[in-house]
């Protein structure tokens, strides 16, 4: 069933701001013609990601969306970012800097701040691009089996301007396996701001016509 509100924000979820800035975005998301679809699962930790990903008014309706639910969302960056006159910005957003030498580290390092963590919601977008990317970045998947967490999955979809909250999904160690039946809780709950810059394994999820 559509909801025209917001949903309430479960107890375990990590939480941010007020009830006067909860208010505000949760407005301005709502004047823009967008809501939110789906229940929203009360973890305490989770990896969530969202796709497709292919202009920046994504972000700025995302952010719109996790600024009304008032929600703490944990996005990891470049340490060399928090060296720029974007620092404040950064540390307010909720961006975490991490050393970025090597793949394995990379991880290792969120890892560890995840295991410190009571509460934690890693938010990542899969593509890595905005422009058609040929296949879905591993990251997310690796950070979520080294940390033991499950997948929560969101979908824009502009043709009816809705984010979808799509479930919560347990991996089993079977990186193919896992991705395929991620893709099939996406099955025609996307579309795209820039329909051509779609990833090539997200093109078979969309609505058919």
């Amino acid at each position: 069933m559509t909801q025209t509100r917001f949903p309430q924000l479960p107890p375990h979820v990590p939480a941010r701001g007020s009830k006067l800035s909860q208010t505000f975005f949760r407005q301005l998301f709502l004047a823009q013609g967008w809501r939110l679809e789906g229940e929203f699962p009360d973890l305490p930790k989770a990896v969530a990601i969202i796709s497709p990903h292919t202009s920046n008014i994504d972000a700025w309706l995302g952010f719109n969306a996790l600024l009304g639910l008032g929600i703490q969302i944990t996005i990891f960056g470049k340490d060399s970012l928090f060296r720029t006159p974007l620092k404040p910005l950064l540390k307010w957003i909720g961006v975490v800097p991490v050393v970025r030498d090597t793949p394995q580290g990379h991880t290792r390092q969120i890892v560890e701040i995840i295991e410190k963590s009571p509460q934690i919601w890693v938010g990542m977008a899969p593509e890595g691009s905005r422009k058609a990317p040929e296949k879905i970045r591993s990251g997310f998947y690796h950070i979520a089996k080294a940390a033991h967490l499950p997948i929560v999955m969101f979908s824009f979809d502009y043709d009816i301007k809705t984010i979808h909250i799509l479930g919560v999904y347990h991996l089993t160690g079977d990186f193919d396996h896992d991705l395929e039946q991620i893709y099939q809780h996406y099955q025609g709950k996307l579309s795209a701001k820039n329909p051509d810059w779609i990833a090539k394994p997200l093109q078979k999820l969309l609505k058919k016509d």
